[in-house]
């Protein structure tokens, strides 16, 4: 195996995993390790990779020929594509590990941050170096760093005390959110409810998107009200509906009184209107240009980063006023034509509005259909007095035409790539 004879697992978490030809199949998530009967460190017997589609299958350890902070090399042989589930008397290295309250036999006490596995002369992998950071009273000062031998550490073997988050956060801050939603799957519900809670407000929201509706109740019940008020405010007004929707009446009541107004009123209109609409599946917050403005104005509007690909693809014109429910709705202007067309020019004279729009009571397969037609990644919705109130866009229509549990790994059908063969997970 050409690979150091020392690596530290934090530094593995996201590095890519490649086959023998060089393609990429997916990322290091995780290390799984084998506690032993007797004193000696645990052996390591895998890795955890999480491969298209959010599914995260072992990889042996003695199938991998080259392992560092760069890449995962896999030898030849066939991938065992069966979803990883832990066993027994095995740990998973950074949920289980990472931010672990321990004492050195020194005395002194800390959490750990890393923890390293070395390979012996007969090729075993082992945990055997701990880094645990000092506690100290100090609110300016970290504590000292220490690097010690597995067996100098005590309670790295008994997995029910408390543990912090802040390192595991650091493994996991620069994830997407969807692949930070994916790992916190992989945790215990308290220990997910305590990294989410970790979150700030903005991250949360994002994550909790791009959970199954279960987890995200689960999540939000654990927060306090006023926390679940502000996390509510960060969403988009309709992810924010599509999960009050899962929640009993009063307690949405209870939710939407403790936001803020300008926040909850775009909620309110979302909640009114039937399921499989429209009016239930919009965005509330488009972009919107008067006829006057410019299209210099309306590509620096665009290019404003909290927009999603699909909400920046066009600008809808309208008159004044601009919220929605906006004044008469005028056109739309794809980005493209945007690109075409001199700054200066105003948007009233390239709006197009050759397509009717929908209206809010307009069922999901027709918008599906009308979509596909036009080729649109977006459509206005306006109400009886061609006011628009929202738009539907393409990730809209694929959120709610999926089964209503397609974010749940475990629904997610086994598919085989190209060339692999899926097999039991064999032992050691």
């Amino acid at each position: 195996m050409s690979t150091p004879n020392r690596v530290y697992i934090a530094r593995l978490a996201g590095v890519a995993v490649f086959d023998p030809n060089g393609d990429q199949v997916g990322r290091v998530r995780d290390a799984v390790a084998r506690m032993r009967p007797t004193q000696r460190p645990p052996e390591v017997v895998g890795l955890v990779a999480e491969m298209p589609m959010r599914r995260r299958i072992f990889l042996s350890i003695n199938r991998i020929t080259s392992i560092d902070s760069d890449a995962v090399v896999l030898g030849s042989g066939t991938l065992n594509l069966r979803r990883f589930e832990k066993r027994p008397n095995e740990v998973l290295v950074l949920q289980e590990l990472l931010d672990r309250r321990v004492q050195l036999d020194t005395g002194q006490s800390g959490s750990v941050v890393d923890v390293a596995m070395e390979c012996s002369r007969g090729g075993e992998w082992s945990l055997t170096r701990v880094a645990v950071r000092e506690q100290t009273s100090r609110l300016t000062r970290r504590g000292h760093l220490h690097q010690v031998e597995w067996d100098r550490v005590r309670g790295l073997g008994s997995f029910g005390d408390a543990r912090g988050t802040a390192n595991l956060l650091a493994v996991l801050e620069d994830m997407r959110p969807a692949d930070l939603a994916n790992a916190l799957q992989d945790l215990p519900d308290a220990r997910r409810n305590e990294v989410a809670a970790a979150l700030d407000d903005e991250r949360l929201a994002d994550v909790l998107s791009e959970l199954p509706e279960h987890d995200q109740v689960e999540i939000l019940a654990a927060l306090d009200r006023e926390r679940a008020a502000d996390v509510l405010e960060e969403m988009d007004p309709d992810d924010a509906a599509d999960l009050l929707n899962e929640l009993p009446p009063p307690e949405q009541d209870v939710l939407l009184d403790l936001m803020e107004p300008d926040e909850a009123n775009p909620v309110r209109q979302l909640l009114r209107y039937a399921s499989g609409t429209a009016g239930s599946v919009m965005t509330s917050e488009p972009v919107i240009l008067p006829p006057d403005a410019t299209v210099a104005e309306a590509l620096a509007r665009i290019r404003e980063p909290q927009l999603s690909p699909a909400v920046a693809a066009q600008v809808f014109v309208a008159r004044a006023p601009l919220t929605t429910p906006t004044g008469r709705y005028l056109g739309m202007v794809h980005f493209q034509r945007l690109l075409r067309e001199p700054p200066a020019d105003l948007l009233g004279g390239v709006v197009v509005n050759d397509i009717d729009p929908l209206r809010p009571t307009t069922p999901l397969p027709e918008i599906t259909r009308r979509m596909a037609t036009y080729d649109l990644v977006a459509m206005p919705v306006v109400d009886r007095n061609n006011r628009l109130v929202g738009a539907v866009t393409v990730d809209d229509v694929l959120d709610h035409s999926l089964p209503r549990d397609w974010r749940d790994r475990d629904a997610v059908p086994t598919t085989a790539p190209a060339g692999t063969e899926t097999m039991d997970r064999a032992d050691g």
